[in-house]
């Protein structure tokens, strides 16, 4: 399921919106622009994203065990194309070509993910040496091609060992992954300074364990807010074990946010998109920020259900080093009077509200409205909000299924007039004080898109899944050319 099923499932199972309205600026010289052309600052970061079970392949290779995403991606019926990422784009073999790719398009930051089953098979116990030294390798080519290092250290691939403890809901759970996250950064740490403790733990604990809908397949609201609350738990426990086992990194996030407006001026859709925003977008650095939860609820916040346990506060609340933001979407929300459901069980009873996808900006090839406004909004919003936060855009990207021509070219320019227009709006927020050092684009390679499996393509470069060749698309090389002077025709 790609990012756009998971919204058309959640508007049909009455789910949820985010409050973002237009924010007032706030002046700077960050960025300079001129007639027809935008100049971003000389040491911005420009990257790409990557992760784990998209795109290393090698799903049991060398001790590393099986993950959940192995286990759903196995089962029949669950993705769209019935591929699964057992090879994906074999990165785990092919990553020096990966990383020669990198420095072809002049980019100084890669964003990838470790998979948790391949250095800790059982997810406790003995390291897989193997495993850790792919990781040692791939960062070491990355520093000798002058790339930093991004680590998440969590997306979405539990090992299938802890979710048979009982996955996120799991309180234990919270312990085991700050022992991994430590470990990680006691034989990375001298390779890697960024660190990212989870992908968009708001849509892996909803998907995987409220609706059901993604790995591991669970719909229990009881597992979801206990899965809430372990990983927030995990959050902080990992950024001490992080911290503890090397001094010198900074951590951070990678949140999706999605910039969802009132459907109409009415008080009820106001506060549905407001809850929406914290339980979806804020809730997790809120948790950080606060060590207490946002009001995301219509009643009292559930903390009982959730297994909140006295003290647990101090563990909640970090002091996060820069915050990592995801675009992909606005959504408008609107009130609902009943708790919503779906298939007739109780889905989430406690957000009350419903969400709608937008349809006045064109349109992906998946079916997705670009809307690059959005990211000015949201990066406004944080500025404001949380008193000018050092910002990572850890991820934008779309959908663009153009096909090599005749002569194995790839042109694909809706995807650089994507990119085009979402940096004129970053560029827009630079100017206007927010402080965005770094941007991300999903993604450098075609991967393994989840529940759309290999038939949604969102690289820069295309990947012959058959042969595993690689052929940098025209937006590879726009791309590469941005990345290179810093400067943008508009």
């Amino acid at each position: 399921m790609n990012r756009r099923d998971f919204i058309q499932k959640a508007a049909a199972a009455t789910a949820g919106g985010a409050l973002l309205s237009r924010l007032p600026a706030f002046a700077s010289q960050a960025a300079q622009a001129s007639s027809n052309r935008l100049h971003f600052p000389k040491d911005f970061l420009w990257g790409v994203a990557t992760s784990a079970y998209q795109v290393e392949g090698a799903w049991n290779a060398d001790g590393k065990s099986e993950s959940i995403w192995d286990r759903w991606a196995h089962t029949p019926g669950k993705i769209k194309d019935g591929s699964t990422g057992d090879i994906a784009c074999d990165q785990y073999h092919l990553y020096k070509e990966d990383v020669a790719l990198l420095k072809q398009l002049n980019l100084k930051s890669y964003r990838f993910s470790i998979s948790w089953p391949r250095v800790l098979p059982q997810g406790t116990g003995a390291l897989n040496e193997k495993g850790l030294d792919y990781y040692k390798r791939l960062t070491d080519a990355l520093h000798e091609a002058g790339i930093r290092p991004f680590c998440t250290l969590y997306h979405w691939d539990l090992p299938q060992a802890l979710e048979d403890k009982g996955g996120w809901p799991n309180r234990d759970l919270a312990s085991y992954y700050a022992d991994y996250v430590g470990l990680m950064a006691k034989h990375l740490g001298d390779r890697i300074q960024v660190w990212a403790p989870f992908n968009m733990p708001a849509w892996f604990t909803e998907f995987g364990y409220g609706r059901g809908w993604s790995a591991p397949g669970r719909a229990s609201i009881a597992d979801y807010l206990r899965a809430l609350h372990t990983v927030a738990l995990a959050q902080g426990l990992g950024y001490r074990a992080i911290k503890a086992a090397s001094p010198q990194a900074t951590v951070g996030s990678a949140y999706e946010m999605e910039p969802t407006y009132p459907l109409t001026d009415s008080e009820a859709d106001r506060k549905a998109a407001q809850r929406f925003d914290a339980l979806h977008n804020t809730f997790f650095l809120h948790a950080a920020r606060h060590g207490e939860y946002p009001d995301a609820f219509p009643g009292e916040i559930p903390y009982e259900a959730m297994g909140f346990r006295s003290g647990d506060e101090k563990t909640l609340k970090v002091s996060l080093d820069w915050l990592g933001v995801h675009y992909y979407v606005r959504l408008t929300a609107a009130a609902a009077t009943a708790a919503p459901s779906a298939d007739g069980k109780p889905v989430d009873p406690i957000s009350q509200f419903h969400i709608n996808e937008c349809h006045e900006g064109p349109k992906t090839d998946g079916g997705a409205e670009i809307w690059p406004q959005g990211l000015y909004d949201l990066l406004m919003r944080l500025t404001h909000d949380y008193d000018h936060p050092i910002i990572e855009i850890t991820e934008t990207g779309g959908v663009f299924n153009d096909a090599p021509d005749k002569d194995g070219q790839i042109h694909d320019q809706h995807r650089i007039d994507f990119y085009r227009e979402h940096l004129k709006m970053l560029h827009k927020a630079l100017a206007d004080g927010a402080r965005v050092r770094a941007y991300h684009a999903w993604s450098l390679l075609d991967n393994f898109e989840w529940g759309s499996g290999l038939s949604s393509r969102l690289g820069l470069t295309w990947v012959d899944f058959k042969t595993q060749k690689r052929t940098v698309k025209d937006s590879g090389r726009w791309y590469g050319r941005l990345a290179a002077t810093g400067n943008m025709e508009v």
